[in-house]
């Protein structure tokens, strides 16, 4: 009797469960999750306000009392009156749209500014590079805020579109920049070459190959701007060339409380608390997704 010479097969290793993708599983993590909670409370509370300030007092924060001016918390007004009796819980509360509002506006407006002037620089390069960048070294040797004062001061309607339309004017050049950098990474890329030299126009292959390789730095400080752009629209309606009454926003409330801090400090504490929450929301936010989205980040 011969010993057979077929080679053992191996037995079939036991199943086991697909581990979640290295970046998804980051993405778990708390440091992302719990400020992305704290932020879509924020979200929805800025979408449906008048939800949310019906829970204490009156829902109308239009509803004022002069014979209530000024007093502090009590039952029914956690928060107190401001100076012409309204509530200051309710105005704080509809003052989140308006704040928000403005920062994901000026976000969205700066990053698509941003995702075309950057890619367009980066993929054709020559004279339509040197203008773009020298428009953007235009700007960032502009003192931004003396820019912002000087156009909000000579403007007569100070909404949330023309104050957001002057945040993106000064807002555009940091994301185009990094964005133009990241692009320009991407265009050397031996497939990138190859679809250009297969014929595909220039708008076909940023938009197909260059894009979603670029796209990610940009959007990670996006999310970090956004903090950014609510503190810089409450610091210009704090210094009186922001927004303007009867516009409802955390800048207005700040600018009015100023004067009265010292005998009524709750009309400058609350609305500065839920400014520096939501502020830190999504600093905290932004700076997770940069950690969770990059792998040299990763810890």
């Amino acid at each position: 009797m011969t010993a057979s010479t077929e080679p053992a097969v191996a037995p079939d290793p036991a199943p086991t469960r697909d581990r979640p993708p290295e970046r998804l599983r980051r993405l778990r993590h708390p440091r992302v999750i719990i400020p992305a909670a704290v932020v879509g409370c924020i979200l929805i509370i800025a979408a449906v306000p008048d939800f949310f300030a019906g829970w204490f007092g009156h829902p109308d924060p239009r509803a004022c009392d002069l014979s209530r001016g000024r007093q502090g918390p009590q039952p029914g007004h956690p928060f107190g009156f401001d100076l012409q009796g309204c509530d200051l819980y309710a105005n704080v509360i509809h003052g989140t749209r308006s704040s928000v509002l403005i920062g994901l506006l000026v976000t969205l407006g700066c990053v698509l500014i941003a995702v075309v002037l950057g890619s367009v620089a980066a993929y054709y390069r020559g004279w339509l590079d040197v203008i773009i960048s020298r428009a953007m070294d235009i700007i960032f040797g502009f003192p931004s805020l003396v820019g912002m004062v000087v156009i909000l001061t000579t403007l007569q309607r100070r909404d949330v579109a023309v104050v957001s339309a002057v945040l993106i004017l000064f807002g555009w050049p940091g994301l185009t920049r990094l964005m133009r950098g990241s692009a320009l990474g991407c265009v050397e890329l031996g497939y990138v070459r190859a679809a250009a030299g297969l014929g595909a126009s220039g708008p076909r292959v940023i938009i197909r190959h260059v894009l979603p390789n670029a796209i990610t730095p940009v959007l990670v400080l996006a999310s970090l701007n956004i903090g950014g752009v609510i503190t810089a629209e409450s610091a210009l309606t704090f210094l009186g060339v922001g927004l303007k009454t009867p516009a409802i926003s955390w800048g207005v409330q700040l600018n009015v409380a100023q004067d009265g801090f010292r005998s009524d400090p709750h009309l400058l504490l609350f609305p500065a608390a839920f400014l520096s929450i939501t502020v830190l929301a999504f600093v905290l936010l932004g700076d997770a997704l940069r950690h969770a989205l990059d792998p040299k980040q990763a810890r």
